[in-house]
């Protein structure tokens, strides 16, 4: 096929970076012109991401400059924000940015960025040319509760989520090494989450009003891949009610669906898609939400954006499989 969209990664080494290329290689209207590493160019990719051998002949790249279409940021926090004070690109490169530089300060020089999560952005993602990918448990709350801020139902929050391993990056850490992980659960960040500021940036556009706490307790899992959160809220509507309106919200929607039973991360793992599920009880909501982290919650979606803003079918190259067994 000729006249593919080109596309760049930056920090191509990464778990999101070695995620988002592994998309656009199955990509029917995309062409990856150059993967970026500092750490590892002149390498072959497939000797850090193994699991695209035979897939790509693709070696890192130490420059970015090349023209392309779009550049996918899949940086540390902080580090895009230096790459775009330090490099021009041409006006005619949209950016996605997986970092949270530009999340809540959406405008950089003569960029402005549109946080992008579709199902609540999805007319300005089309005509955006810069775009702030949300964070994964940011995506993963949110989606619980968009439908219900959106109709200025929302009240106080109490959310906890558990995420794979994988949430924490590539680089070697005390609590990502196996022998902390394995048969391990502990809290972190409690009520201090870096994603809070998002959510309730979202929250209040949705409902202006809102001026309740969003208390969030994350934890770490024994696993790699995958968020579990469930956000308890007061409700009067019922539960038969709330299925309505959720499903009504989402109807068009194509990654995120309501669920009839008890959801769990493994119907997730491997797709870009966010399961909900809603309990009632007395007069407490339960919503409990699942996604993958490095799909929905970071390179699916950023693939998902990017659909969104050249035209082409929403779900382009993300029509992916869960690994339920």
């Amino acid at each position: 096929m000729t006249n593919k969209l080109k596309a760049g990664i930056v920090g191509g080494a990464g778990y999101t970076g070695g995620e988002t290329l592994r998309l656009l290689l199955n990509h029917a209207k995309v062409e990856v012109a150059f993967v970026q590493s500092r750490s590892q160019a002149g390498k072959p990719v497939t000797a850090v991401h193994t699991d695209l051998i035979g897939e790509t002949n693709l070696n890192f790249s130490s420059d970015f400059l090349q023209p392309v279409d779009v550049l996918f940021l899949c940086l540390s926090h902080g580090e895009s924000q230096k790459l775009l004070d330090e490099n021009n690109f041409p006006d005619s490169t949209r950016i996605i940015d997986l970092g949270n530089d530009f999340r809540l300060n959406s405008k950089f020089k003569d960029r402005e960025f549109i946080y992008g999560l579709p199902e609540l952005h999805r007319d300005a993602i089309k005509v955006a040319k810069n775009i702030a990918n949300p964070g994964c448990f940011a995506t993963t709350i949110q989606l619980g509760l968009l439908p219900l801020a959106k109709a200025g139902l929302l009240t106080e929050v109490h959310t906890t989520g558990i995420t794979g391993s994988t949430g924490a990056g590539q680089k070697l850490q005390e609590t990502t090494h196996f022998t902390w992980r394995a048969n391990n659960v502990s809290a972190y960040k409690t009520l201090t989450h870096q994603h809070l500021a998002e959510i309730n940036a979202t929250l209040k556009k949705l409902q202006p009003g809102f001026s309740e706490e969003i208390n969030f307790v994350p934890w770490r899992g024994d696993f790699t891949r995958g968020i579990f959160v469930t956000s308890v809220v007061n409700c009067s509507l019922s539960i038969e009610e709330l299925r309505t309106f959720y499903g009504n919200y989402y109807a068009s929607h194509p990654f995120t669906h309501m669920a009839g039973e008890m959801i769990d991360i493994k119907q997730v793992v491997n797709t870009n898609k966010c399961l909900i599920y809603l309990e009632k009880v007395g007069g407490k909501l339960a919503i409990h939400s699942v996604t993958d982290n490095l799909l929905k919650g970071a390179s699916g979606q950023a693939v998902q954006n990017m659909n969104l803003m050249f035209g082409f079918d929403e779900a382009e190259g993300l029509k992916l499989k869960g690994s339920v067994f």
